[in-house]
């Protein structure tokens, strides 16, 4: 394996940087502002990015409305809607609880962050305020906030997230990438013709 040059210490790599912008300091709030809580509930998709004893965890999460709700100007919930079981960041928060939320809106370039702890309730109050067609999440995710804050919008900007390009023709499919990872035991076209449709109909 290459060996590369590494920073070993914070003074290091305060003397590569040098010192923080104000902005990027003075937007940090540690509670639900009027504006930042207006921001988040026009967020319909968040990553969620948790840690534990088997390591990290960063896990995409939607909704077709508000991603998250706000039970307090400190406490946020987020249901845990159908997904494929791996439970990676629901045992994170388990074990370890430390949690951090990236809030994106379709076509905005800015990204607004949080961080702080979670639990994880079935508590049967809460999980009936997501009821979606006689259907519920199994838990939820609460949320305690210790600060929110915007990101940078460079990163999208480099990116083009939003400029409507077309995937390319050869991105590989997940279909691909199992039968890749399996040796050809699982996935393929089968598996990409089949998934659709299931999905639509496991939403909830």
């Amino acid at each position: 394996m290459t060996s590369y040059s590494t920073v070993n210490s914070i003074s290091e790599l305060s003397g590569l940087y040098g010192d923080p912008a104000p902005a990027s300091i003075g937007k940090v709030v540690h509670e639900l502002t009027p504006l930042y809580l207006k921001w988040i509930m026009l967020a319909r998709f968040c990553v969620v990015s948790t840690v534990g004893s088997g390591g990290t965890d960063g896990s995409p999460r939607g909704d077709d409305g508000p991603v998250v709700r706000p039970l307090d100007t400190k406490t946020l919930a987020l249901p845990d809607w159908r997904g494929n079981n791996r439970m990676d960041t629901l045992r994170n928060i388990v074990e370890d609880g430390r949690i951090s939320l990236m809030f994106m809106v379709t076509g905005s370039n800015t990204v607004v962050r949080l961080n702080g702890t979670a639990t994880l309730s079935i508590d049967p109050t809460l999980i009936k305020q997501f009821e979606i067609n006689s259907k519920h999440p199994r838990s939820v995710i609460v949320i305690t906030i210790d600060e929110i804050y915007t990101q940078c919008a460079r990163a999208p900007m480099r990116a083009e997230i939003w400029s409507g390009k077309a995937q390319p023709a050869d991105l590989p499919t997940v279909g691909d990438l199992l039968a890749e990872a399996t040796s050809g035991a699982q996935g393929g076209k089968p598996y990409d013709d089949d998934w659709l449709p299931r999905a639509l109909e496991t939403m909830w």
